[in-house]
């Protein structure tokens, strides 16, 4: 690949396909299957637009329709994409060299995707850009409320780029318009630590791609990499030079990125307070019967979508009950004495639980374990409260 694309400015060459069939189907693919959808988020100049254009240049074999933000890191790039007809945005759909397609939009890529959808089998993954200050929390859960949208793709995960050099101030210093306003009217939070949108990237994060390292010095980067963990323990974390990802599967595609809770070990995560706007926090159990996921879907519910804490029948724990708190990622797995599991992701209040793949029992010095993972600000500085009323709640009939 020429050194030119390292160049935020410079547009892929394109080629129009409008003439492609709209139904034109792929031979290897089922009608009904749903396409993975990658959201990727970070601040202006964190390299976003540079990653996308090594994706669309690039020869990766992957056919990739990538929705590309007109109030993203370069104009010039989007502009020819769209075009207007009869007063009305149209949707244009263009393919570069590799096999690849892309188009830009104004908006959240909603009305994009749904052009997309009528072609599909013409691809098999879509990565959506956001603005620099968008909060990727605000269009997550599109992809879950839209009933036609749910149908067609899920939410494969979200990747926040950082620029390690400047992602300090932008966390401790954020201009009066990086900083992030609360999702929870209910509460005024303003005499507490600063949030910014930069928090709010890393917190929804299941990928950080570490970006422009080579500006920084090792001693920048471990605290940068301590402070992104602080934020988010779970997330995935690559260290990037000018966003070039040493392959994209499980970096940008194919992050499946409920699949590897079951292998975290929280006992060594902890319960990190570098960052005092936002930390991470687990609850783990013993696997559970079949008949008490219609507990924790009761407790999500509380959590979630009222923002209550469950106080426990009977605590034991000398912590504080989390009063005044928000929940900007949640992500666990249940296992089920039967042996099968359930997958859970959230985005601020807007839930799912779902089917997982079947459990490998074949190890027996392995215990079955109930795991999850809140992301959000007001934790509490330990996760014991949450431990007790998970557990209380799971207990009550």
């Amino acid at each position: 690949m020429s050194a030119n694309f390292e160049d935020e400015d410079t547009p892929p060459e394109l080629i129009d396909v409008t003439a492609i069939p709209a139904d034109q189907t792929s031979v290897d693919e089922e009608p009904t299957a749903r396409v993975p959808i990658t959201l990727v988020t970070g601040y202006l100049g964190a390299g976003k637009t540079t990653l996308l254009n090594h994706i669309l240049t690039e020869k990766h074999g992957k056919k990739i329709a990538v929705i590309m933000n007109e109030f993203g890191d370069s104009m010039d790039i989007e502009k020819p994409m769209t075009v207007n007809q009869g007063g009305q945005e149209v949707t244009e759909w263009m393919e570069v060299g590799n096999g690849c397609i892309c188009c830009s939009v104004k908006d959240s890529g909603v009305m994009a995707i749904e052009s997309l959808m009528e072609r599909r089998g013409t691809f098999d993954y879509i990565l959506l850009e956001t603005t620099g200050l968008a909060d990727p929390g605000n269009i997550a859960p599109i992809f879950w409320m839209d009933e036609g949208l749910g149908s067609s793709i899920y939410l494969d995960g979200i990747v926040t780029l950082v620029d390690a050099k400047n992602i300090m101030r932008l966390l401790d210093e954020p201009a009066p318009e990086e900083k992030a306003e609360s999702h929870d009217v209910n509460h005024d939070h303003g005499s507490g630590p600063v949030l910014s949108m930069a928090h709010m990237q890393i917190s929804h994060a299941d990928v950080v791609i570490l970006n422009k390292t080579d500006l920084v010095t090792d001693q920048e980067l471990e605290a940068v990499r301590d402070r992104i963990a602080s934020i988010n323990s779970v997330a995935m974390i690559h260290v990037t030079n000018h966003s070039r990802t040493p392959q994209i599967e499980g970096v940008v595609l194919d992050l499946h990125a409920y699949d590897h809770l079951a292998d975290l070990d929280f006992s060594k995560k902890g319960h990190s307070h570098i960052d005092p706007a936002i930390s991470t926090t687990a609850i783990v159990t013993p696997s559970i019967p079949a008949d008490k996921v219609s507990r924790v879907d009761a407790w999500l519910r509380s959590v979630l979508w009222e923002t209550k804490f469950p106080a426990p029948v009977i605590s034991v724990s000398s912590e504080p009950h989390p009063v005044d708190f928000e929940v900007h990622r949640l992500k666990g797995i249940l296992n089920l004495n039967d042996g099968t599991s359930r997958i859970i992701q959230a985005v601020r209040d807007v839930f799912e639980i779902r089917d997982a793949e079947p459990i490998d029992i074949k190890d027996k010095s392995k215990s079955l374990q109930c795991k999850i993972v809140l992301i959000g600000r007001g934790l509490g500085l330990s996760a014991e409260p949450w431990q007790e009323s998970f557990e209380s709640y799971l207990a009550a009939k």
